[in-house]
């Protein structure tokens, strides 16, 4: 049986991968193997997504957890080595690329220049790099790890959202709910990619109610470990009304502490899945270091030097998005809007107070 050990141990792993967008050959290894080792079944869509199913046969109607594999990083567009060219697939703003530290496997490297219209670095490095390599920006390996419960790694958006979705999707189907699916998708960062390609594909029920989880940019509203977040719409639109409405009221239900927020600093997934007609909401933890960029707003005011770092989580908003996904997997059924209920109810309690005054 899992625990919060192994599911923090998974979230190690998982945010020190190399991914970008079109490159998530790492994460996908990773998983299938970690599917492999669990007895879980993974397959692949046309467009590369993998998608986790459980065993079994519901009647009731799929809930599938999604995240996305990349993370932002510089793709290698022209092989050789000296001075290579390379592509940003994900947003980083240019002040933070300039002279940028970066990795390509077990070389080294720094960021020469960069033109932000055409999104194309030169980095210059030492050794030989094929077309394709991600290079990944370079940190010291000692700001790497977890101090006073907040975790410090290289990619947590949406890594950690892998980690959490498969966590929930082990323990659910510990306890033997089997209509808990998960979704990884690839190339989020350029445009939510691989979302629209797997609506397009049919590559989860039209049924299905989705939950997109994110790591979504901190704010003094919904701050690192404050807790988990039911986000209710991002910076492009707002989400399944209904569902988003289910999800909080389960939590009130199961007693687990919850945000309800917005978080607009940036789009998800779920704006994808309800433009093609998917019943979708959100579920996210507060992140730190957005994208790697440390103190942004500081950063584009002028106020400060701009620095890429590590991104920062807290545990115990990671263990309880993890919670939050199986009780809502659990919850979550086709009856009526609990909502509607209540109003219902409160109609039929006070409605005397609308009947005339002076009856004809």
């Amino acid at each position: 049986m899992s625990s919060t050990s192994t599911h923090r141990r998974w979230l190690e792993a998982l945010t020190d991968l190399p991914t970008a967008s079109g490159v998530e050959d790492a994460v996908v290894t990773w998983v299938e193997s970690w599917a492999e080792k669990r007895n879980h079944r993974v397959t692949r869509d046309d467009a590369g997504n993998l998608v986790l199913r459980p065993r079994g046969r519901s009647r009731r109607r799929p809930v599938v957890a999604v995240a996305h594999m990349d993370h932002p990083a510089l793709v290698v567009t022209g092989e050789g080595s000296g001075e290579i060219e390379a592509e940003l697939r994900g947003g980083v703003h240019a002040q933070y690329l300039e002279g940028a530290a970066v990795e390509i496997g077990p070389l080294v490297g720094r960021v020469s220049s960069f033109d932000s219209a055409s999104k194309h670095a030169t980095i210059s490095v030492r050794g030989s790099v094929l077309a394709g390599a991600i290079a990944r920006w370079r940190f010291d390996p000692a700001a790497i790890g977890v101090v006073e419960g907040i975790l410090a790694a290289r990619a947590c958006d949406d890594l950690a959202g892998v980690a959490a979705a498969l966590a929930a999707f082990d323990v659910a189907a510990e306890r033997g709910v089997n209509h808990l699916s998960v979704l990884l998708t690839r190339a989020e960062e350029v445009g939510l990619v691989g979302a629209i390609a797997a609506c397009k594909l049919g590559t989860i029920p039209e049924e299905a109610r989705v939950l997109s989880i994110e790591c979504s940019r901190e704010s003094g509203e919904a701050p690192i470990g404050a807790g988990r977040v039911v986000r209710v719409g991002d910076a492009s639109s707002v989400f399944s009304a209904e569902l988003s409405n289910r999800l909080s009221a389960m939590a009130r239900t199961a007693g687990i502490p919850h945000q309800r927020k917005l978080m607009a600093g940036g789009s998800c997934e779920a704006t994808a899945f309800c433009a093609y007609g998917y019943k979708a909401s959100g579920l996210c933890i507060p992140l730190g270091n957005y994208h790697n960029m440390i103190d942004i707003d500081g950063v584009l005011a002028g106020r400060r030097k701009a620095r890429l770092g590590p991104e920062r989580i807290a545990l115990s908003d990671f263990h309880g998005l993890v919670e939050l996904l199986v009780v809502s997997a659990e919850m979550l059924d086709g009856k009526s809007s609990p909502l509607r209920q209540q109003l219902e109810d409160l109609y039929a309690s006070e409605r005397r107070v609308l009947a005339p005054a002076h009856p004809a």
